[in-house]
């Protein structure tokens, strides 16, 4: 579709150029990863390759690396019933953030009455006081607290909540699927014991996902179960190609970091100041610390299902929060966990930025904003 906008980096992005060269030259190679031939080898470099440039993008060791076939997967494996804590003693319930992903706040394998929510406040950060409340109150935890909300884009502490949860003995999950790319991120300086990664967030294909395990961490149980591949905690034959491009992806993200963030930073800034010009527009947790790339907003009377088809017919993709739940508009389970009302929570848009967004798609995004403000706001 030509002279579109696309502004909806935070559910997809775009295949960046490394990694669709690195994906079509495995696809010319024929060896399963598990074979000992020559074409079995060269299929197994290309994965020990992407994993060892995961681990070091992040602060891990490669062994310590099991790819999956997605960051819903990921989390999955993650929220293990058979983790053991800091003592050695098995977690025996799960701790989430109100505000996570829809795969987080399911539990993962624990039963649903193992599972309690953490309270956010209302700039969407964890309330780290109710954390604390909560693991006093029990036996070990499993903590799983997301690096950045992938609606609001607010960054979370998770490195404090890090140092809490292993004083009370428990262990910290960090999906960290939104931050990969967008801001620094290293496994052992947070102190998490386990996180998760999408390389589709950062420009690699949609089906890969990762785990990154902490080293020494005992009782991670496997999802699929069968052959002995990833070290025996993923059965299955690696995707050769979805994780070649992976690493490819991270590598070409990581490198464009420094200047990509800043870039982003300066035009996401604009994009906001323009949105508050037109129909008393508000920003969601704009006075705390967020991604460099995202903007949630609202206006009085504005219906976040009619704003998405409006910036749509005016040639712009935006979305109204998470694109998980099979295209539908749903109110933001995240604002409403910060204390905003079901009005507030069905009227929020979201617009993410992403290293090939240039001034003039912001220019299309206000002018299609004030259209749709002095029109649909207005009628």
């Amino acid at each position: 579709m030509p002279n579109r906008v696309y502004l909806d980096w935070n559910a997809t992005t775009p295949l960046r150029p490394e990694a669709r060269a690195a994906m079509v030259a495995a696809y010319e190679r024929i060896g399963n990863p598990s074979s000992v031939h020559a074409e079995g080898r060269e299929a197994r470099r290309l994965v020990e390759e992407a994993r060892a440039t995961l681990a070091a993008a992040v602060g891990a060791l490669p062994r310590n690396v099991v790819f999956t076939s997605a960051g819903t997967e990921a989390n999955a494996l993650a929220l293990s019933p058979g983790l053991r804590g800091g003592a050695g003693e098995p977690v025996q319930r799960l701790l989430v953030s109100a505000i996570e992903h829809a795969s987080v706040l399911a539990g993962g394998r624990l039963p649903a009455e193992r599972i309690s929510q953490i309270r956010v406040t209302r700039s969407g950060i964890v309330d780290l006081d109710h954390l604390r409340a909560l693991l006093a109150d029990g036996p070990p935890a499993l903590v799983s607290v997301m690096a950045a909300n992938n609606e609001t884009g607010t960054l979370q502490p998770v490195a404090e909540a890090a140092r809490i949860v292993r004083e009370a003995g428990g262990l910290l999950h960090v999906d960290a699927i939104q931050a990969l790319g967008k801001i620094a991120f290293n496994i052992n300086a947070i102190g998490a014991d386990l996180a998760t990664f999408s390389a589709h967030k950062i420009g690699g294909p949609k089906g890969v996902g990762a785990l990154i395990v902490a080293e020494g961490l005992a009782g991670l149980e496997p999802v699929l179960r069968g052959g002995g591949q990833e070290l025996g905690r993923r059965a299955g034959t690696e995707n050769v190609a979805g994780i070649a491009a992976f690493g490819a992806a991270v590598k070409a993200a990581l490198q464009a970091l420094p200047e990509d963030a800043k870039r982003m930073t300066t035009l996401r800034d604009r994009l906001e100041n323009g949105l508050r010009a037109v129909a008393g527009a508000t920003i969601f947790a704009d006075q705390v610390a967020r991604l460099p790339n995202t903007v949630l907003f609202t206006a009085p009377g504005l219906k976040a299902e009619t704003a998405v088809i409006g910036f749509d017919l005016e040639g712009i993709a935006v979305s109204s929060g998470s694109a998980c739940s099979s295209g539908k508009v749903q109110p933001s389970h995240v604002l409403s966990a910060m204390g905003f009302d079901g009005t507030v929570a069905q009227g929020a848009v979201r617009l993410s930025l992403g290293w090939s967004t240039e001034p003039a798609d912001i220019n299309r995004a206000l002018e299609a904003w004030r259209k749709l403000g002095n029109t649909l706001l207005r009628a």
